[in-house]
């Protein structure tokens, strides 16, 4: 038996209905090459070998690595005994598919660390808190829309494929889950700009969120250049779209070196 462990995070999948449809959703063929992050007691691992030849996993907990090794073969599944924060993703190739039930004390971090692999990523199906994937997906001038939901929809599309009840797992987590599809935005379908900056522009814009961009962004912007831009100064954070932020980053790029 493997006891849950509260320090990873460890919710385990266990309803057959939810783990099939993740699996249909993902559909995975032979000669895809798909990661799995954190495969737990292997949930997700064992119909995913079903279909394919051979599976990377992601696994931090040395217990679960041992219990996988046990599992299946190095043929047919490849370990990589690592923190899925630091792990570098880009050294399995290009199109990956990845896939997982992400630990929820770290899954805001783990989308910003797979963002930086994007060109090497198909797509990405995870399981995550309900409220984290409200916010991925939230509109402008809505409660959950913000620092995520901009950072993510500025390089890709996002879905919501299913909703998940606390049941489907052991231990019960005390909230909801939902499962969410990404796939990278093509280079063509992203505006170039320095990605640096506009991490910074958008952080200081919601550093505080009750106050206007005005105050939020008046070490960035002078009234003149909002008004250049056709943005209304007296307006929140989260009352901007993603292309506003994109056109403030390339507009304080351009104020900090002139041609």
């Amino acid at each position: 038996m493997h006891t849950p462990r509260k320090r990873f995070g460890q919710n385990f999948l266990i309803d057959d209905g939810i783990i099939h449809a993740i699996v249909n959703a993902v559909h995975p063929q032979a000669g895809e090459t798909v990661v799995e992050i954190g495969p737990g007691l292997g949930a997700l691992t064992k119909p995913l070998l079903e279909r394919l030849p051979h599976l990377h996993a992601v696994e931090l907990d040395r217990d679960i690595v041992a219990r996988l090794n046990r599992a299946w073969p190095a043929d047919r599944l490849t370990v990589h005994s690592c923190d899925a924060l630091k792990f570098d993703f880009g050294s399995l190739g290009h199109e990956l598919r990845i896939i997982g039930n992400l630990p929820y004390n770290i899954s805001t971090p783990l989308l910003f660390h797979l963002m930086e692999f994007g060109a090497q990523i198909r797509d990405m199906t995870f399981m995550l808190q309900k409220e984290v994937v409200e916010r991925m997906v939230a509109e402008p001038s809505t409660p959950d829309f913000g620092r995520l939901s901009i950072m993510l929809q500025r390089r890709f599309h996002l879905e919501w494929l299913l909703d998940v009840p606390p049941t489907a797992f052991n231990p019960p987590p005390k909230v909801n889950s939902a499962v969410v599809r990404l796939i990278p935005k093509t280079p063509a379908e992203v505006v170039p700009l320095d990605e640096a900056l506009f991490s910074r522009v958008v952080a200081a814009a919601f550093s505080q969120r009750r106050k206007t961009l005005r105050n939020t962004l008046g070490s960035l912007m002078k009234p003149e250049d909002f008004n250049a831009l056709g943005i209304d100064s007296g307006k929140r954070a989260e009352n901007l779209a993603v292309a506003d932020y994109e056109a403030i980053t390339q507009h304080v790029a351009a104020q900090q070196n002139p041609k």
